[in-house]
Formats: structure tokens, C-alpha cells, sequence
């Protein structure tokens, strides 16, 4: 049976994907123990329907070592795969940061203080019946998010994905909050555990409260609980980069993406495609056109 499944390839501004050409792919992401530890992935054989692989989170000392003469090979730009250490006090973690930064998160912290009547209503979830609750509340948030709307990227949805919540729940491998404003759901965060680290998998928070930074708040709230429960390691804020991880993280590990491809003349296209329409984007930011990118991208 094949381990390939079909997968967009999106040629993307800002947030916004423009279209996307599919492929039949074995995607294989690393954990972050075994980025850290520096592990090269093994590639299973593809079965002939099957059009390549989806690498992520390759150590990026690694990506040489992984490309195939048999094969097409196109390297994402590197990024930053953040993660924090829970191991110690929040006063710790807090101290770690610039004072620049501790000032802005606790800015952040009384302006909602303040919008709440000077006391944050922060709600933990982790058992079944409260995970159910809190997919319901949450849900009603990620409908209103830009995630949802515009990239598909909301909490999922239905009975199936509730059942998956619970039966992890049962097992002691979740940890999710819900940020309140009179009574309101605003904001959710969502993170399943592997061992002893916590998944950064789904952050939400009403649009209309932008301003008020609710993802923000309810992370920071987030971190404290966690440094204060003890059972996890780390906090993994997974691929990609962005403010939010580099705010909150003490540590990264520098990753790429790698797709290989099999050779044929409609992967060279694509693969072609791909990489001209990177080195166009990159170009367009160096000419200071990133800000019209991101609104575009909106």
C-alpha cells in the first residue's frame, strides 16, 4: 500500500495561495528530537503511481546528503524551527528575554487586563468531556479567523476530529485554552503532545480584537501554566517561522523543506515554476515591495 498522498504544491504571496498544482507524495516531517539530534530521514520506495517526496524539517547540514541523481530536487528556503524549554521557572523564561520584548508582552498582558476588568478569564482544557467543550467554543472563534477563510488552516471541524481530540485527551496528550471576554470565547490554542513535548498546532482569535493581541495574551498565559505543571519538556512551534514563534521561543534549529521529485518533463516544469516564482517574490521584497505582498496576501 502506498504511503503517497495527494498534496498541493502552492505558489503562494503572502498567506494567499495564488493556485496550486497537486502531486502524489510521501510527505515524511521530523520530530523535533530528530531534527535536533540531526537524524536523516529515511526514504521509502515509492510505489509507480507515486511522484516523489515532501521532506520537512530536514536539518539543513543534512539536505545535500538526501538528493538523488534519479530524482528532481528543489530546496525551500531555510528557516528557523523554533521551540521552547518548559523545564524551568516562567520567571526564568521571562528573564531570558530582551527587556524589549518582557516590556512588550506585558504591555500586551494589562492592555487586556484592562479591556477584561482587570482580571484575565483563561480556561484550561485537557480531559475528554473538556476537550469536547472546548471544540465546540473553539470552533465557534475559528470560523471568524483568517486561518479558516482564507487558508483552510482553522480547527478542524465535525464529529471525526472531535472523536480524535477526545480519545488523545483520554490519553493524557492534550492541552488546549480558551481565551474569555464577557462570557465570550475569543481566542484558542490547541496542542496535542508527542512525549513529552506539546505541539504548537492550532492558534486562533477573533479578528475583531486584533488590536487587543488575544493570541498573544492567551499564549503567554499558556507558557506560564505549562512552566508551572511540569510534565512537559518542550514546546514546539513546528515549521515555518513568524513574530509570534520568535517572540515566544528560547531556542531553533536551522531547517529546510525538500521536495524530490521523479524525472519527467511535467515535474522539470513545475519544479522550473517553483523556482521562479521564489526567486520573483524574493526579488519583489528586495525592492521593498514585501509590505504590498503581505497585504495582498491578506
Amino acid at each position: 500500500m502506498s504511503l503517497a498522498a495527494p498534496l498541493p504544491l502552492r505558489f503562494q504571496v503572502g498567506a494567499r495561495t495564488l493556485f496550486a498544482v497537486k502531486r502524489r507524495l510521501v510527505r515524511i516531517g521530523l520530530s523535533l528530537d530528530r531534527a535536533l539530534a540531526a537524524e536523516t530521514p529515511h526514504l521509502p520506495p515509492l510505489d509507480p503511481a507515486d511522484h516523489g517526496y515532501l521532506l520537512t524539517s530536514v536539518p539543513a547540514a543534512k539536505a545535500d546528503g538526501l538528493r538523488r541523481q534519479d530524482m528532481l530536487a528543489l530546496e525551500r528556503p531555510h528557516y528557523a524551527r523554533r521551540y521552547a524549554d518548559l523545564s524551568g521557572s516562567f520567571e526564568a523564561y521571562l528573564a531570558g528575554f530582551s527587556g524589549k520584548t518582557r516590556s512588550t508582552l506585558r504591555r500586551k498582558l494589562r492592555k487586556f487586563e484592562t479591556l477584561s476588568g482587570d482580571a484575565l478569564d483563561v480556561r484550561a482544557y485537557r480531559t475528554a468531556d473538556e476537550v469536547a467543550e472546548f471544540h465546540a467554543l473553539a470552533r465557534a472563534v475559528s470560523r471568524k479567523t483568517y486561518q479558516e477563510k482564507l487558508l483552510d488552516a482553522g480547527l478542524p471541524s465535525g464529529a471525526e476530529a472531535e472523536a480524535e481530540m477526545r480519545r488523545k485527551a483520554a490519553l493524557g496528550e492534550i492541552r488546549a485554552w480558551l481565551l474569555f471576554l464577557e462570557g465570550d470565547p475569543v481566542a484558542y490554542l490547541y496542542t496535542p503532545a508527542e512525549g513529552d513535548t506539546l505541539i504548537y498546532a492550532y492558534l486562533g482569535y477573533d479578528p475583531a480584537l486584533a488590536k487587543h493581541s488575544p493570541g498573544t495574551v492567551l499564549q503567554l498565559a499558556a507558557m506560564r501554566q505549562l512552566m508551572e505543571e511540569g510534565c512537559f519538556r518542550r514546546f514546539d512551534f513546528t515549521e515555518g517561522d513568524g513574530q509570534h514563534k520568535r517572540q515566544f521561543a528560547t531556542g531553533s534549529i536551522d531547517c529546510v523543506d525538500l521536495l524530490l521529485l521523479r524525472k519527467s518533463p511535467g515535474n522539470r516544469l513545475l519544479l522550473a515554476s517553483l523556482r521562479g516564482f521564489e526567486r520573483l517574490a524574493a526579488f519583489a521584497k528586495g525592492l521593498g515591495l514585501g509590505r504590498m505582498a503581505r497585504r495582498i496576501g491578506r
